[in-house]
């Protein structure tokens, strides 16, 4: 259920903190800041959020939700080892945050919140059981059962690229990383020349579909939803890997299982600061 009161949702990505202030379904307004280019000092990304923040606050604001790229402790309102911000090791986000705005503030990791906007907002609207899955520089994953976060004990649950696969992560395999560990250029270039014809290019989107669909067949071993929904800059080229993808997903050993699935691409850039808004009314639903 999705009710009609304001929320600030907020997105902290690897290069900039994207946030909008949104009513039910709608983004009445958004902003963002570009983080520093050495993010050394902790205190200078959260003055970037209170900033982007208080851009979009006004008095029918209720609640502020953020997404963030590391493992979280939503109940204590702590971040942990923030992947682009090294300085955030040990970050206590909601009493900084709450302190300043006088409002309550929900965290949690920004795949999860992607998830969420999925669930309240996209493709797997009014599905109970489904796999979020970001594709981008790295693999993230959210897991949302009966319209809320897969309960965890320490805010792990979905990091599926973590998992060993072949002789690195599914990260390595199923991500930007892929092409530039392989073929030495980003992905974007080779999704330019594989649109252009080229061979080789092509091949390698292949490939990695081939990695995408063993990701599946691990999801689906783990968790067993009933849609999957991939989004993401990389997901962005899926016509050049879908076909790869749902070929790989062929010799699963389970019929019923594969035939269940549903897998879909994202089709709307803004799901995880949708997402993270609907942290804002996650205990009342």
């Amino acid at each position: 259920m999705i009710d009609n009161k304001r929320y600030i949702g907020v997105d902290l990505g690897g290069t900039k903190v994207l946030a909008a202030r949104v009513n039910s379904s709608q983004i009445e307004e958004s902003a963002h800041r570009f983080l520093p280019l050495d993010n050394g000092d902790e205190n200078r990304v959260i003055d970037l959020l209170k900033e982007v923040i208080s851009e979009l606050i006004n008095d029918d604001v209720e609640a502020i939700g953020i997404g963030l790229p590391s493992i979280v402790d939503a109940e204590k309102g702590v971040v942990y080892d923030v992947q682009n911000i090294p300085s955030w090791k040990e970050v206590h986000l909601v009493d900084i945050l709450k302190d300043y705005f006088n409002l309550p503030v929900y965290i949690n990791n920004d795949a999860n919140c992607y998830a969420l906007g999925e669930a309240y907002y996209g493709l797997a609207k009014g599905c109970n059981s489904l796999v979020g899955i970001t594709l981008g520089t790295g693999l993230g994953g959210g897991i949302v059962l009966n319209g809320r976060l897969l309960k965890d004990a320490t805010g792990a649950a979905g990091e599926f690229g973590v998992i060993p696969y072949l002789d690195k992560t599914l990260e390595a395999y199923c991500s930007g990383q892929f092409f530039k560990d392989h073929y030495g250029i980003g992905g974007e270039v080779i999704a330019e020349k594989a649109m252009n014809g080229d061979k080789e290019s092509i091949k390698a989107f292949q490939e990695f579909g081939k990695h995408i669909g063993n990701a599946v067949k691990i999801i689906i071993s783990t968790v067993d939803p009933k849609k999957i929904i991939i989004g993401g800059s990389v997901a962005q080229s899926n016509a050049l890997f879908k076909e790869a993808m749902l070929a790989s997903i062929q010799d699963y050993p389970f019929e019923r299982s594969k035939n269940n699935i549903k897998i879909e691409f994202s089709k709307t850039n803004n799901m995880a600061v949708l997402g993270a808004s609907t942290l804002c009314f996650q205990k009342t639903i």
